[in-house]
């Protein structure tokens, strides 16, 4: 099923039990954000908050929030079934000859539907024009306690390229500076600010409008990791099957999506100073800092007579984000596989918020071929900021993360297994000195040929059960004598292939004497991982949440003969860190307590 509209959706979510309407007055100040949060991380509804402090339109929120819901979006019953699609798409044969051209007749049907409609008239978007706008009449939310302000966090951005005219649409957060100013945040490797840097070089004001409240697969089309000459309106219609209804902006020569909920027209002028915006509580489920960004002046806002605001909130994994994160993974897997055929199948694990880790399975064919998906994939547009990649075969299935560790503690021996190289690092990333470039690892967790045994021979040795009970009196000695605070030793099937510690640290490279510590008692211990003592080492969403993002694999990973340790603490400067480590993102105690006490008149339970 499509969607013409986000109000038909709501429709559709509400008939399936999937939406609650919150009919209690709600504060957008941290408010909203706790208690979706906690909606968000027990796999709860979406979210309609109908009398919000200040404003006189409701809030959407947690819409996309879940798999099923993130299915129904895009118009099918799994999001394995984009993959299907876009398979099919792609299969030329089915085009060949005349029977096989009738049979792809409702492909070609499909293929119909992604060009937009111009319409020569005005779109429900603008039944009601506004040329003094007011961005405080909006209920804009302010999501965590440290953000820089109140934040747009579904703006669907859209500009148009000075020379071709191509229109491109992006999801870019702004911040709310005045009633009609906010700020621009086009990280460097994003297509708006590489029109924004084209118009720069021309000079004046660059026409800008931003669509909220769209039908979700348009909403999604502006997230998409897609190449420079696929339109996003035309992948939405794909996606949609039909074709987005464009209307012409009010103020300037931008086509918005007709049905949209509200559209903010206005624009940047190149010859501006930057303006300070941030800090933000961003989906890495850290604070990114404060930066200078471009500033947009808003001169005109139109909307549906009763429209629907919609947002979002990101922050530490599991939240709405992450599903459309997924949606991205299932989506463009048939991609993968036409640039690599040997690939099975891919998982960005929640915890590893879409840049920091990706597993692979492949068929593997010969010696070496992991080494040459880990090197393929970090060659492939925005993978290349992959932190962390992991190859298995292709009997593993890469969204099961226990059969991932058991082939990763049997297959893979550090010294032999184990690539790293540098390379371009997402804006987001904090762990490396550097920014945006930085370390990365790539580990080969596939059956080991013959061959690739021969050329780095391993020794090992038995683990017997009295080494176990050794390894585990180890541990407790070290945390009686205050070394580490508390461990965990996850792989129940051998004690010693995984030790999880977390310290106290008050010095530099405390965590690397842990790991050495450890190491020289227990050579036999595959993964030595050392932790902040406010992490719990037996929680282990956030033990990979703290080990995809906190580590620069040069700096932090100890490769000794059968052992890898992992430095996955807070880098100080006297470690040689010397940019701002970020704060972790959480809610004040204050409005916990608050949202505690107002709980059960939400109605949500």
């Amino acid at each position: 099923m499509s969607f013409k509209d986000l109000q038909s959706f709501i429709k559709e979510l509400e008939r399936k039990g999937e939406l609650v309407r919150v009919k209690v007055e709600v504060d957008p100040e941290l408010e909203i954000t706790e208690i979706t949060d906690r909606v968000s991380k027990s796999y709860g509804k979406a979210l309609l908050f109908e009398k919000v402090k200040g404003s006189k339109y409701p809030v959407l929120i947690n819409a996309m929030g879940t798999y099923e819901r993130m299915a129904m979006a895009l118009g099918v019953k799994s999001l394995n079934d984009m993959g299907d699609v876009i398979n099919d798409l792609m299969d030329m044969s089915s085009y060949m000859g005349v029977v096989k051209a009738v049979k792809s007749i409702p492909k070609l049907t499909r293929m119909a539907s992604v060009f937009p409609i111009k319409l020569p008239i005005k779109g429900a978007c603008q039944e009601v024009i506004n040329h003094d706008p007011d961005l405080n009449e909006l209920p804009i939310i302010k999501c965590w306690p440290e953000d820089g302000g109140k934040f747009l966090t579904l703006p669907l951005v859209i500009t148009k390229d000075p020379e071709t005219g191509i229109q491109n649409m992006g999801m870019y957060r702004m911040q709310v500076y005045d009633k009609n100013t906010t700020g621009m945040h086009w990280h460097w490797h994003k297509d708006g600010r590489e029109i924004y840097e084209q118009y720069r070089k021309l000079g004046g004001k660059m026409p800008i409008s931003v669509a909220l409240g769209c039908d979700p697969a348009i909403t999604y089309a502006a997230t998409a990791p897609l190449p420079k000459m696929i339109d996003e309106m035309m992948f939405a219609g794909f996606l949609r099957k039909m074709p987005v209804n464009m209307v012409k902006s009010i103020t300037n020569d931008i086509y918005v999506p007709a049905d949209a909920e509200f559209i903010i027209e206005g624009y940047v002028d190149v010859n501006e100073p930057l303006r300070v915006e941030g800090p933000f509580g961003d989906h890495t489920g850290y604070y990114s800092l404060e930066d200078d960004y471009p500033v947009f002046h808003v001169t005109c806002i139109t909307h549906k007579k009763k429209p629907v605001y919609p947002t979002t909130i990101v922050g530490k994994p599991p939240m709405e984000d992450c599903y459309m994160g997924k949606a991205t993974e299932r989506i463009f897997l048939p991609l993968f596989k036409m640039i690599n055929p040997e690939i099975i199948d891919i998982n960005f694990p929640l915890e590893g918020v879409f840049h920091s880790c990706v597993i692979i399975s492949i068929d593997k064919k010969y010696p070496g071929h992991a080494n040459k998906v880990i090197n393929s994939v970090w060659g492939m547009g925005q993978m290349m900021y992959t932190k962390m990649v992991i190859v298995v075969d292709k009997d593993v299935d890469p969204q099961d993360t226990e059969a991932v560790a058991y082939n990763l503690f049997n297959n893979m021996e550090p010294q032999r297994d184990i690539v790293i190289t540098e390379g371009p690092l997402d804006a987001l990333d904090h762990a490396s000195n550097t920014p945006l470039y930085g370390s990365r690892v790539g580990i080969d967790a596939t059956r080991k040929w013959d061959i690739e045994l021969q050329a780095r021979e391993v020794k090992k040795e038995e683990v017997t059960a009295e080494r176990k009970e050794e390894a585990k009196k180890l541990l407790e000695d070290l945390k009686d004598k205050g070394g580490i605070l508390d461990f965990n030793l996850p792989y129940k099937e051998d004690l010693t292939k995984c030790i999880l510690v977390s310290i106290d640290k008050t010095e530099a490279w405390q965590a690397k004497k842990v790991i050495n510590s450890i190491e020289e008692k227990l050579k036999e211990v595959k993964l030595i991982a050392v932790f902040d003592k406010e992490i719990d080492p037996n929680n282990l969403s956030i033990v990979a949440w703290k080990l995809f993002n906190n580590i620069d694999a040069k700096r932090d990973l100890i490769i000794k003969e059968g052992t890898v340790g992992v430095d996955a603490t807070r880098k100080l400067a006297s470690e040689g860190h010397t940019r701002p480590w970020p704060k972790d993102i959480e809610m004040s105690q204050e409005m916990k307590e608050y949202v505690d006490r107002r709980w059960q008149e939400y109605g949500i339970d």
